[in-house]
C-alpha cells in the first residue's frame, strides 16, 4: 500500500484569531452596518446617549418642582409667620422712643409684634364676643372664629411726644373685608370699624365707624404720651354674620392687617397747620 503524502497542518494561535475577524469583518459587512454594530459598540452609545438626555431632561424637570415647591413655602411661610395681624413700631423721631409689649409687667420690649392667624372661621355676630377680651389675658387670646389680640405700647424716651398710628388692610382674598368687623380697645375704650356700605362707600354700616378708605381702617394721634407710660389695646377682628356682604362668595377668604405707631416729624406738622 502506498504511504500517504503527508501534508504540513500547522496553524498558529494568532492565524486563527486572524481567520475569526476577518469572518466576523465580512459577517458584518454583508449585514451593511460595519464592525462597531457587529460588536455592539452603535448600540452601546446610544444607549449612552439616550441615558444622558433622560438624565438632563429629569434634571430639568427636578429642577422645577424644587423651585415650584421653594415658591410655595416662601408664601406659606410668610402667610404663616405673619399671620392676619401685624403691630409694629414705625418712624421715631430723634430722642423719642417707645416700645410693644405683650404682657402688663412690660419685661420684654419689641418693635413688631404677630397677632397670630385664625383658620377656617365662620360668621359670628359681635354679641356672641365675650365681654371680657379686654381684661382676661395678654397676648395672642384667639376664640372660635375671631381674632384678640392685647399688647401695651410704652414711652421707653426720656420726653414725652405725641404719636400717630394707622391701621391699614395689607391683604384681601374673596372680598372678605366687606363683612369684616374690627374692634379696638385703647385705654378701656372701644371703638368697632367696618368698611361701609357696599351699595354706598360713603355710608357707614349702622354697627360701625366708617373705614377711613378701602385700605385704611383708622387713623388717629395720642397726645401728650408721657415718658415712662403706657397705653393698653386690644384689637378683635371677626366676620359680621348679620352683614349684607356675608355670603358663600367670601367662604376661604382672608384679611391680614398691620397696625403702625409713629412719631410725627414736627417741622412737618407745624409747616402743615
Amino acid at each position: 500500500m502506498a504511504r500517504k503524502k503527508k501534508i504540513d497542518n500547522t496553524v498558529t494561535p494568532k492565524q486563527v484569531a486572524d481567520l475569526g475577524f476577518k469572518h466576523e469583518v465580512k459577517a458584518a459587512a454583508d449585514k451593511g452596518s460595519g464592525v462597531y454594530e457587529h460588536f455592539h459598540s452603535q448600540e452601546v452609545a446610544e444607549k449612552i446617549a439616550n441615558a444622558k438626555k433622560r438624565r438632563r431632561r429629569y434634571g430639568v424637570i427636578f429642577g422645577f418642582l424644587v423651585g415650584t415647591l421653594l415658591i410655595m413655602y416662601i408664601i406659606s411661610m410668610l402667610l404663616t409667620q405673619w399671620g392676619d395681624l401685624v403691630i409694629q413700631i414705625g418712624n421715631l423721631q430723634q430722642g423719642k422712643s417707645m416700645m410693644l409689649f405683650e404682657d402688663s409687667e412690660l419685661q420684654r420690649g419689641q418693635v413688631k409684634l404677630n397677632g397670630g392667624s385664625v383658620k377656617e372661621v365662620t360668621n359670628i355676630t359681635k354679641n356672641w364676643l365675650p365681654k371680657d377680651l379686654d381684661t382676661s389675658k395678654d397676648g395672642q387670646h384667639n376664640g372660635d372664629n375671631y381674632l384678640a389680640y392685647t399688647f401695651y405700647l410704652k414711652n421707653t424716651g426720656d420726653e414725652g411726644f405725641d404719636y400717630h398710628c394707622d391701621m391699614n388692610i395689607t391683604g384681601v382674598a374673596k372680598s372678605a373685608d366687606e363683612a369684616c368687623r374690627v374692634m379696638i380697645y385703647r385705654n378701656g375704650k372701644e371703638q368697632v370699624f367696618a368698611k361701609g356700605q357696599y351699595e354706598n362707600r360713603k355710608k357707614a354700616e349702622t354697627d360701625a365707624t366708617k373705614w377711613v378708605n378701602n385700605t385704611t381702617v383708622t387713623q388717629f394721634d395720642r397726645k401728650d404720651f408721657k415718658t415712662g407710660t403706657s397705653d393698653k389695646y386690644t384689637v378683635v377682628i371677626w366676620i359680621e354674620g348679620n352683614d349684607k356682604e356675608c355670603v358663600d362668595a367670601i367662604r376661604g377668604g382672608h384679611v391680614r392687617m398691620n397696625m403702625i405707631f409713629s412719631v410725627p416729624d414736627e417741622e412737618a406738622t407745624t409747616n402743615n397747620q
